[in-house]
Formats: structure tokens, sequence, C-alpha cells
């Protein structure tokens, strides 16, 4: 990702900080992102996405007196340390849209308002939390919009034609609003980040339809074709995706060449 799309957010807002989680590699980036955020002058906070099960990680969040914890996602980079943190912060709600996500649904805590936004797509329980502090707000992503890259589509729990719909929502939210997202920096633009995505996952499709217009009969054909540079610790990723725009073209465009999705 390049340009003003990705233009990093110079400062944080004052009531918001980040607690990287120390569990670099190819699909978490430099790590998993933990927000801490909290009003001035309020006691405790709002923590989203604890991560992986890390004490030293999970203890020093758990120091911030946590009011509520948010969830964008059930991948372990996000939530595999969750049971440790009930214990260290047992005082928290907790927020796991996979019990349940009411899009619209408005949570307040440590003064802030937060408002869930259902965004399936990366996998399907992902959500985002629009949040406001006075008339500040930013916009929580988890991994539907990262700090830097693009996102997999985590076919078959994630779902292209979903995704593509979710960036549409988050575009839409207006400009200038901040992205704090799973991975990698905060970004200034939601609108011009989500609006990016959109653009290259059109790019990706139209490379698809040629790849299968040219003689690609599977996964691995299409691979070659459409990521012929993609490096091995990120090839898997890359093949959920690839299957995600097949089952995406099957559906919609109803075309037998796009059905052998476990074929190689």
């Amino acid at each position: 990702m390049t340009g003003s799309a990705t233009t990093p957010l110079v400062d944080l807002p004052g009531w918001v900080r980040l607690f990287r989680a120390p569990n670099p590699g190819p699909m978490t980036l430099t790590g998993t992102n933990s927000w801490v955020l909290g009003a001035p002058g309020q006691d405790g906070c709002v923590v989203v996405d604890p991560g992986p099960a890390d004490e030293e990680h999970l203890a020093a969040l758990a120091g911030e007196r946590p009011r509520l914890t948010l969830i964008t996602h059930d991948h372990p980079d996000h939530v595999e340390g969750l049971d440790r943190w009930r214990a260290l912060a047992p005082d928290t709600r907790l927020h796991q849209p996979s019990r349940g996500t009411v899009d619209g649904e408005v949570l307040r805590a440590a003064g802030l308002t937060i408002e869930i936004v259902p965004t399936p797509g990366h996998t399907t329980d992902s959500t985002c939390y629009l949040v406001s502090c006075g008339d500040e707000r930013v916009i929580l992503t988890g991994d539907t919009v990262l700090g830097a890259g693009t996102t997999v589509v985590m076919w078959p729990d994630g779902d292209l034609g979903a995704y593509l719909a979710s960036l549409a929502r988050l575009r839409d939210l207006g400009a200038g609003l901040p992205v704090l997202p799973g991975h990698g920096p905060a970004l200034a633009d939601c609108a011009a980040a989500a609006e990016f995505y959109l653009a290259h996952r059109r790019v990706r499709l139209g490379q698809v339809r040629a790849a299968l217009a040219d003689g690609a009969t599977g996964v691995d054909t299409v691979l070659a074709r459409v990521y012929p540079d993609i490096a091995p610790e990120v090839r898997p990723a890359a093949e959920l995706t690839v299957r995600a725009q097949l089952a995406y073209l099957r559906d919609r465009e109803h075309n037998p060449s796009f059905e052998p999705l476990d074929t190689t």
C-alpha cells in the first residue's frame, strides 16, 4: 500500500495509547496492536484486543485498570491470552463479536461512546468499533484495515463479497477519521484507506478473471499467475484469498470455469 491512502497518523489522540504485543511475524507485521483508550480524568480504560498469551504484555494492560474489553475478531493473535486476561482483569466487561454483535449498538465506558460496526469479510465475526471522546473520533479496525499491506480473506470463514461491502461502509464513514488497526501504524484517513483496499481488490479480481480466461484451472495455477512472487511464509494466506476470489466470481458471475475451488 502506498500514497495518501496509507498516510500515517502523525500523533495519536491524547486519550489513545498503543501497547504492541511481542509477536512480530509475516502475518502480524510488527506485532498485534492492543489499544488502550480512556477520556482524560476518567478512572480506568477500554482495552481493544488483549492479544497473545504473553504474561508481560497482558500484565501491562491489566495495570491500566480496564473497565471494558473489546474484541475485533477471534484469531489467536488477538485473543489467545483471553483466559489469562480474565484472571488478570476480573472487573472488565467483555464484548466478543462471536457471542453476538448488534449493528449500531452503543457501549459506554471510561468516558467514551463506542458504536459497534460489524465488518465481516476477513472473518465472519470481524467487527470495528467507532469510538468518540468528546468531539474526537477514531475507528478500531482489527484486521479489516491494516496499517501496512492488505488483508487476507480467510476463506471459507471469510467472504470476499462481505469484505467489499464492509470496506464500502468504512469508506462512507467520512474523510479524516483516524484508523487504529490490529497491526501496523495508525492511519490518518479511514475513507482513503478503505477506498484503496477496494481498488486493490478490483484489480486482483480482474487478474483472476484474466488468469481463468487464459486457461488457469485451479487454485495453484491462479496463484502462480496472480501472485507470482509470493513469499513462502505467506503463501497459505494467499491461497485462502484466491479461494475467496474464485468463490466470489463463481457466486456472482455463474461461470462454470470458476467452480474448481478445491483442485490444484
